[in-house]
């Protein structure tokens, strides 16, 4: 086993200096947000094909994380196209002067690649196991993937959406999913990757897995996703009106105010 997170880290390394030297060729280190979902698939068919012996478990933990990254990379390029570099990636380019380079290399790529082993333990973990069967949890973890990504892909589909529309512009989404919770996409994602781990739960030291979930739930709620678009919108009349009655992250019904 060690030797094959050996390789898997060494592949993650390499994949993310690759990534970086083509920031630096576009000036451009939001390209990061999109090798993000593209790293995961590039860890799971890495893995699928380091071990012999495949199981229904190895199709269906590879074939979701493929379904889920595709998307993912899709709907960021999408998102970014023609807008330029990110405003965090702008402004830490500005901040960090002539240390830009090699802090762009440690603190966004580098770290990110640790991020992303670690998120995918799950996928590692499933990959190297043997022949087990598979299980009721294993069941139950695809029906919690299937609704992790349905909140994160609609509630993308729905902001794209709202978005597209000229009087919407500088207003607050609080239509669909988006009525239930401020962050559908950001709860999706959790909750799928709370799916994966309990698909991985059931083999040898799977266990181990569970700091996978943990880890982008952290992320999510307290780093980036959730702590980041809140602070953004402190001082928003229109959307502290929206909080007042909106769960931040677990969907449920708004709030009488």
């Amino acid at each position: 086993m060690v030797r094959f997170f050996l390789f898997t880290i060494f592949a993650v390394f390499l994949y993310m200096t690759m990534v970086f030297l083509l920031a630096l060729k576009k000036k451009d280190n939001s390209i990061v947000d999109i090798a993000w979902g593209l790293g995961f698939i590039g860890v799971a068919i890495f893995t699928f094909f380091l071990k012999e012996g495949w199981t229904n478990r190895h199709f269906i933990v590879t074939g979701l994380v493929i379904i889920w990254g595709i998307r993912l990379a899709i709907h960021i390029a999408m998102r970014n196209r023609g807008k330029g570099e990110d405003f965090r990636y702008a402004k830490w380019r500005h901040d960090w002067g002539r240390w830009f380079m090699l802090r762009s290399y440690f603190q966004i790529f580098m770290l990110q690649g640790a991020f992303l082993f670690i998120i995918a333990l799950s996928i590692i973990l499933v990959n190297f196991s043997g022949r087990e069967d598979l299980t009721a949890i294993d069941f139950l973890g695809m029906g919690v993937w299937c609704i992790g990504f349905f909140f994160e892909a609609v509630g993308d589909y729905q902001l794209r959406q709202f978005k597209k529309r000229p009087k919407n512009k500088g207003k607050i989404i609080t239509t669909g999913l988006w009525k239930y919770t401020r962050h559908p996409n950001y709860f999706g994602e959790v909750v799928l990757w709370w799916g994966i781990f309990l698909l991985a739960l059931p083999v040898e030291n799977g266990w181990i897995a569970i700091l996978s979930p943990l880890l982008i739930t952290f992320l999510l709620l307290h780093v980036s996703g959730v702590a980041m678009l809140e602070k953004k919108y402190a001082g928003n009349a229109e959307f502290e009106a929206y909080a007042k009655r909106t769960n931040a992250f677990f969907p449920w019904f708004p709030k009488k105010v």
